[in-house]
């Protein structure tokens, strides 16, 4: 979409250089859909030249300039090859929640999405579920961290005051270590996620559930070692920690369906990573028959093959 208001675009990365009227861009796929009729400059990151993934024994550091193709390429990457982090397997099928073309993917960044803050954004979901931090720089020439999980505050909104700028997101190796299960529905097949659950039980035991797509923000499940519920207990904890308000409504999805898959979905994880008998509702999770997107394909597949969807 043409934005006709435009006067500048400012190649820079520096907070102290945005005034009213300026939008940060990056990939660009969410600006340029939507849109403006008020935004006077746009400040490019494109010419940042941050490392897009930054791997070490604390785990990853992503870029917010980093695009959904490099994330996805992560886990068959050398990088972490002898990493026993079983939360990359959480990259994927969060990767493939944007059932997007792979023009998006090469555009689309992480920083991106977070910082639209959609209900159903997915690297709001990988990154909240994974306990990822986000560094922020401000226009002061001051930063500071904000867990990803609080980043988000509502449908659209967020904790970036005007001129701040996410610069990185950082997932721990305590939680790449932990065992994970993935959940997802949506009303159609290839349709934005309405319910989208991730379940981490780490090496002490603890168990963290974390609810997007289905709530305007992040709602985090804590059970500490020795505390994890039964299937009653974790019922009474879901609806105890969600208020009706905070269920989102719109057309991908009705509040009151967005309820009840989250109790249900959120009962299959904690059956997953506790080993019980368990149902596999939704898409891109083992033991699922489930396949990657066509733009995931590698070359010698046939590339009209569709994903297999279980909604």
């Amino acid at each position: 979409m043409d934005m006709n208001t435009i006067e500048a675009v400012v190649p820079t990365t520096d907070p102290s250089q945005w005034r009213d009227g300026d939008a940060w861009l990056a990939g660009g796929t969410v600006l340029f859909s939507y849109g403006s009729t008020i935004l006077k400059r746009l400040l490019d990151l494109g010419q940042a030249d941050w490392q897009a993934i930054t791997v070490t024994d604390q785990g990853i550091e992503l870029a917010a300039t980093c695009t959904v193709a490099e994330l996805y390429a992560l886990p068959a990457s050398a990088e972490i090859a002898n990493r026993e982090w079983p939360g990359l397997a959480l990259i994927r099928p969060c990767c493939d929640s944007f059932v997007a073309s792979f023009k998006i993917w090469n555009m689309s960044t992480v920083g991106g999405n977070i910082c639209t803050s959609l209900p159903a954004g997915p690297m709001i979901s990988l990154c909240a579920g994974l306990g990822a931090a986000a560094t922020i720089q401000s226009p002061d020439g001051t930063s500071r961290t904000v867990p990803v999980a609080d980043f988000v505050t509502g449908d659209m909104e967020n904790v970036l005051a005007p001129g701040e700028l996410l610069r990185s997101i950082h997932l721990p190796a305590s939680a790449l270590s932990a065992r994970v299960a993935f959940r997802r529905l949506s009303l159609s097949n290839l349709g934005r996620s309405g319910v989208l659950l991730i379940g981490c039980l780490d090496l002490d035991g603890g168990l963290v559930i974390t609810v997007t797509a289905s709530t305007k923000k992040p709602v985090q499940l804590r059970f500490p070692a020795g505390q994890v519920p039964d299937a009653g207990m974790l019922a009474d904890a879901v609806g105890d920690s969600i208020p009706w308000p905070l269920y989102h409504d719109d057309i991908h999805g009705l509040p009151e369906w967005r309820r009840d898959m989250t109790f249900k979905l959120a009962e299959e994880i904690r059956a997953e990573l506790l080993g019980e008998s368990m149902a596999v509702s939704g898409d891109f999770w083992p033991p699922h028959a489930t396949s990657p997107q066509p733009s995931t394909q590698p070359a010698q597949n046939n590339p009209q093959k569709e994903a297999s969807h279980g909604n």
